[in-house]
Formats: structure tokens, sequence, C-alpha cells
């Protein structure tokens, strides 16, 4: 499936923490115009990976849940699995009201376990479309009343991605396990992993702690001294908490700072007294990039200039 265009970007069906779709404009401009090999390292929602142009992509998370549903949804086509969510709501009477049919199908579905569609059907009607689950690896997000369902938007946003990953190869692996001997110059890593210094549900039970973020950082490096792209998502500082180590870390490599509102599509330098969280983009290359100006033909010729400490900021932005 063709990409979309520089204003406009598919958007996956799951509303996962930290999904980078309203991020995509200020990030996709910034990876290399030609991959070989792209892997996501860290997918989640997969936004970055149904919107990357690339010879071949790989798709990975830790959550083999999320990469169950995501293979299911390849299984079959779009057809056969808008019919099994719609059988299910009919059968739960599931409804932006129902919290019964919610919990009767939350429970059916942590006793067997095995239809990854039904975890999709129940992740649409949880609180705010999110994923979790307790010690005992069952689902346990509540319902969201009068808020989630299966909506017309998320409808549409399946029948897109199901398209789009037709040729993503899906793996579930831990991160430490990329085997960094077969890539070469002319491929990529993106990384967006958990941030070491912010709360989320994916991080309530220590999921990330220091020793993650040192083998990552470790495996950035490797990458490096291979000649393999490399773009690092992550924060920092946030909400009065620093990641010393990653600033020190990323003094080696190129630091982009991104808008915060998402609002803008466009780079600018980071003016740290307005906002409690840094949102960066690390880099192993030099950027070189041309940002479409939302609503125009027009487009914006960024030009960076590098920092004495590494990072890069805005020199001039230029519409042509």
């Amino acid at each position: 499936m063709a990409k979309q265009s520089k204003n406009t970007y598919y958007k996956s069906p799951m509303n996962y923490t930290g999904g980078k779709h309203k991020l995509l404009p200020q990030i996709l401009p910034v990876f290399p115009k030609e991959i070989n090999t792209f892997v996501d390292l860290f997918t989640g929602g997969a936004n970055v990976a149904i919107n990357v142009n690339a010879n071949k992509i790989v798709a990975n998370d830790l959550d083999s849940k999320v990469i169950g549903i995501y293979e299911r949804f390849k299984d079959f086509p779009i057809e056969d699995i808008l019919h099994h969510i719609e059988e299910r709501i009919a059968q739960y009477q599931l409804s932006k009201t129902n919290k019964e049919g919610y919990l009767a199908l939350r429970s059916n579905y942590n006793w067997a376990q095995d239809e990854p569609l039904d975890l999709f059907v129940l992740i649409c009607y949880s609180f705010n479309h999110q994923i979790r689950f307790n010690n005992n690896g069952e689902f346990n997000m509540p319902f969201g009343k009068d808020r989630s369902s299966f909506n017309d938007s998320i409808r549409k946003n399946l029948i897109s991605f199901r398209e789009c990953i037709e040729n993503i190869t899906f793996t579930n692996k831990d991160f430490r396990e990329l085997k960094v001997d077969k890539l070469k110059e002319g491929d990529f890593v993106y990384c967006d992993p958990p941030y070491l210094i912010t709360d989320a549900t994916y991080n309530e039970q220590g999921g990330w702690d220091f020793r993650c973020e040192l083998d990552l950082l470790a495996l950035l490096d490797r990458l490096n001294e291979k000649g393999v792209g490399f773009a690092l998502s992550n924060v920092l500082t946030n909400k009065g908490k620093e990641n010393e180590l990653l600033k020190e870390w990323c003094k080696k490599y190129h630091t982009l700072h991104l808008s915060k509102t998402y609002a803008n599509c466009s780079y600018h330098a980071k003016d740290k007294t307005t906002d409690t969280t840094d949102e960066v983009l690390i880099t192993n290359y030099r950027v070189s990039v041309d940002l479409a100006e939302p609503g125009t033909d027009k487009t914006v010729e960024t030009t960076w200039k590098q920092e004495a400490n590494g990072t890069m900021s805005v020199l001039e932005n230029k519409i042509v």
C-alpha cells in the first residue's frame, strides 16, 4: 500500500500509550530517504512502521499479546476481521454504557485467552482504549463508560492498517535479541522505548529500569560502530525529573527537540522555560530535511546548527 503524503499519515487502530502518530510529521522527514531494512524495535501501536518507506519493514515488540493481534490481522481478510468484531459486539451487546457486557467478555477472554481479536474488541471498549495485564496475565483495564467503543474512526483506521501491514514482518522479542551483525549500512533502526523518567501503564510494574536503559544505549552504540543509522525517541526531562544518563550519552550524537504541543509540524528550538517535558529525537547522523507546511503546498526548508553540547537547534526556517 502506498504511503500517504507529508501532511497525512495512516493511523493505527490501537490507541497505544506514547503512540507517535501526532509526531510523525516531525519524525519521518528526519529518516533517511532510502532505507533497505527498517527495524521498529519497540513498535507499540505501529504508527511509525505503517508509514515509513523501506524495502523491508520489521516491527518488533516485547508484548506478545499486541503482536498476536497484529498477526491475527494479517491472517484474515478485513471482511472476516470486521465480521468477528461485529459478532462479538452483538453477542455481548457492547456499547458505551453496557458495563456488564464488557465485564462478561473480559472474563471469558481471561479464561480462554485464545482469540487475539477478542482482546482487540476489549481494548476498543476499555478505559482510554488502553492495554494492561495483572501479574496473573489477566487483562484488567476497567470499562470506558460513555467514552470507549468500536467507533467509525477505529473502523476506518483498522481497514487502512490491515492494508499497510501486508508486507510487514512482526516479531516478539526482547530488544537485546536484535541481531546487530545482520544489519549493515543502508539499514535503519528506530527506537521508541518506555521512558525511564515517565509514568505510564506499560511501566507500572517496573517494566523498564536503569539496566534496560544502559543495555539499549549500548546496543545503539554498536549499531553506530557498524555504520547502521538509528533514531531514538525519548525525553530528557519530565515533570522535574531528568534522565542524566541519556543527557550525557546523547552528547556524542545529534539531538532534535520536538514540539510537545504536536500542533506544529515544524521543528523549533526548545524553550525550556515554558515546558516541563523535553521530548527529543536522537540520531547518529546529521539531519537535512524539508518539512511540509501544514495545510499548504509550501515547504519549510530547515537549516540546523550544532550547539557546543552536541544538540541541534534551528538556525533558520525558510518557506520555499
